[in-house]
């Protein structure tokens, strides 16, 4: 009688089990603390998908960032595996950020349940190379076309030796990205650009437009006018960086109107090229809120781009919680945000923008044109339903 009753208890366990919706989750990065634009949408993801029902088993690879406790909250299981850095990597035929995050106990892991496996960047696609993972779900979130990222990176950049890897990257990937759209189950991009450069480049017929996850933010402006223009990102991004010199060099060296440029981690280079002009100013590895209450703060944000692939979350996070907004195209590229921003494409189109609106208040109907396009197209709970229907095939 007891063997009958476990007999049965194991078989109902194993059919709540199948029913259960459990997911794989590789992460090219440790998604939290939430720092940076990479991983806005890696960790806003977890508990969209956790809210509807789906048990996430998360794998990171570790960039110096550690262990967090916080995953812990909206996952299963959490396992880290550190990246393989080093020359050796180079020896590969495949780009860099995949040599570097191919990890046998990964894969190990991956192996012990037949789960499907969302794959957060085309950085931790190498299960797709693996014969025993064929007939398996694999799915890849595509956050950039990455040859034109990196071919970007190559143009921007001022070191000679990152322009040797950027040059190598982009062209291993020109034949990697290829792969991909063959070898998944299906692809996700964070922007319709980057969906038909998928499907009529790559002919990646199984890609779909999924928008980005994001906080819990609301449209929001303070009152009056601010006092300053702010340009904000990752300093230590090639783009980002020739995007703030150029500002300096080209549009805020004619002009007296005040100019902070703040981000993670910038070089020696910017920092000393800041100290030659008296209307700007630096601000490096801004802690808690500075951010945030600076982009509030600002009369304008001002984000030229001079990439054009993926989304840039400066762009969105502006639109949320800034007033103005000042970019050219490439910063609209793939986006539907055009009808909330003010345009310029040119050093002297940013100076007489500028000049417009640095004191001129933003409206209450320019206000409520944001909240009604950035709701509906921002919705983490719709996001992770889609997921699900396409995982699950539900609905």
């Amino acid at each position: 009688m007891c063997d009958a009753t476990g007999d049965a208890t194991q078989k109902q366990s194993r059919a709540n089990k199948k029913l259960d919706k459990h997911l794989h989750i590789v992460s090219l990065d440790v998604p939290y603390p939430v720092d940076y634009g990479g991983v806005y949408d890696l960790f806003y993801k977890l508990p969209a998908l956790q809210a509807q029902g789906v048990k996430i088993h998360l794998h990171c690879f570790e960039n110096s960032r550690g262990r967090q406790p916080e995953l812990d909250k909206y996952c299963e299981e959490v396992f880290y595996y550190k990246r393989r850095r080093g020359c050796r990597n180079f020896l590969y035929k495949l780009p860099y950020i995949i040599t570097s995050r191919i990890s046998g106990p990964l894969l190990q892991n991956l192996m012990k349940d037949d789960f499907p496996i969302l794959m957060e960047g085309i950085h931790c696609t190498y299960p797709l190379l693996d014969k025993r993972f064929a007939q398996r779900k694999k799915f890849v979130r595509i956050h950039n076309v990455e040859q034109q990222y990196y071919k970007q990176l190559f143009r921007h950049s001022k070191n000679p030796f990152q322009k040797i890897y950027y040059r190598r990257e982009s062209r291993l990937l020109m034949l990697y990205e290829k792969s991909v759209a063959g070898n998944a189950t299906a692809c996700w991009a964070v922007t319709k650009k980057d969906v038909d450069f998928y499907r009529n480049q790559l002919h990646g017929s199984t890609i779909n437009y999924l928008p980005l996850f994001l906080p819990p933010w609301e449209v929001q402006c303070r009152e009056g006018t601010g006092s300053f223009c702010l340009y904000h990102g990752n300093l230590s991004v090639a783009e980002n960086e020739y995007a703030a010199i150029w500002l300096l060099k080209n549009v805020f060296a004619a002009i007296e109107i005040p100019f902070v440029i703040a981000g993670k981690k910038p070089s020696k280079r910017l920092r000393k090229i800041v100290k030659h002009y008296a209307n700007a100013s630096l601000v490096a590895d801004p802690v808690g809120n500075e951010m945030q209450d600076m982009i509030a703060k600002a009369q304008i944000n001002i984000l030229p781009s001079f990439s054009s692939t993926g989304i840039k979350l400066k762009l969105i996070n502006a639109l949320y919680n800034g007033r103005h907004c000042l970019v050219n195209d490439e910063m609209l590229a793939g986006t539907e945000l055009q009808p909330h921003c003010h345009l310029a494409d040119s050093a002297g189109g940013f100076i007489e923008k500028i000049k417009q609106l640095f004191s001129q208040l933003i409206t209450k109907q320019e206000m409520e044109a944001r909240r009604k396009s950035l709701y509906s197209t921002f919705n983490n709970e719709t996001g992770a339903g889609q997921i699900i229907k396409w995982i699950w095939k539900e609905g």
